[in-house]
């Protein structure tokens, strides 16, 4: 970073490097590759300093066996990486995908946790801690199931859970307060959703920030986007210098992009 009080985040499904088609296993090994290669202009533009993946893929038939997280890796300057897969299967199609981070912080720790133990389609978080100027900041990246709103808010409990847990929330730890972004399957005005759920839950910890908000708010599908899907949640050691989410086509989703200031 330029200034070391500035801190940008963003939060982007990559849609297994399928870019806006239907389904990833239509494309050719090459086909992968040059979605990759967007995604990654699109990422050396922004010059964010956390990136957060969901549908990152670290060995599936569907891509062609392609790592999606080393091949943006080696198209951008970040050095450092982590993937947490969630949805492992083995046999004649095998799968092996879920949430990846890019950072110009080191990752001192890394952990993830799968939801629950389907073949297909299983989603779950990983947890990063980085090293920053500031301290310990933590930032959990998720992807919530798409299908069930009751499954959403199981899935939101076990995240409040692990951040109970790890003590993320409580004053007097040695880091800063997590950030928590990605694709949450749901909007932000909807009450007993997962994104109101989590937001209410962080806000009895202390208060943060939910980004992007209102009707700029929609990253979903984004040719024409309709629904808001795509968050991040901002502690208050951090102030909001802007938020938005870019007129991209890498994926079917928007990225989001927060820029930060440290609070001092």
């Amino acid at each position: 970073m330029s200034d070391s009080d500035i801190l940008r985040v963003l939060t982007l499904n990559i849609a297994h490097g399928r870019g806006l088609s239907t389904y990833q296993g239509f494309h050719s090994a090459r086909g992968i590759e040059r979605s990759l290669k967007r995604v990654s202009h699109l990422l050396n533009q922004v010059g964010a300093d956390i990136v957060a993946l969901q549908e990152v893929d670290e060995d599936s038939h569907w891509n062609r066996g392609i790592h999606l997280l080393d091949s943006i890796k080696a198209q951008t300057d970040y050095t450092h990486a982590y993937l947490g897969v969630h949805n492992r299967r083995s046999g004649k199609l095998p799968l092996a995908y879920g949430n990846g981070l890019l950072s110009h912080f080191p990752i001192v720790h890394a952990e993830h946790i799968a939801f629950g133990h389907a073949s297909l389609g299983e989603k779950g978080f990983m947890c990063a801690e980085l090293k920053t100027a500031q301290g310990i900041l933590p930032v959990v990246n998720l992807h919530l199931d798409f299908r069930s709103r009751v499954r959403r808010i199981e899935q939101v409990e076990r995240l409040i859970q692990f951040l109970d847990d790890k003590k993320y929330t409580e004053a007097g730890t040695p880091h800063l307060s997590p950030i928590v972004c990605g694709d949450f399957n749901s909007g932000s005005g909807k009450l007993g959703d997962a994104v109101r759920h989590l937001f209410s839950y962080l806000q009895d910890q202390c208060e943060y920030t939910l980004c992007p908000s209102g009707r700029k708010s929609r990253t979903f599908p984004s040719l024409l986007p309709v629904h808001g899907l795509d968050f991040v949640f901002v502690p208050p050691s951090y102030q909001v210098r802007s938020s938005e989410v870019l007129r991209s086509y890498v994926s079917d989703h928007r990225p989001v992009l927060v820029e930060l200031k440290i609070r001092n």
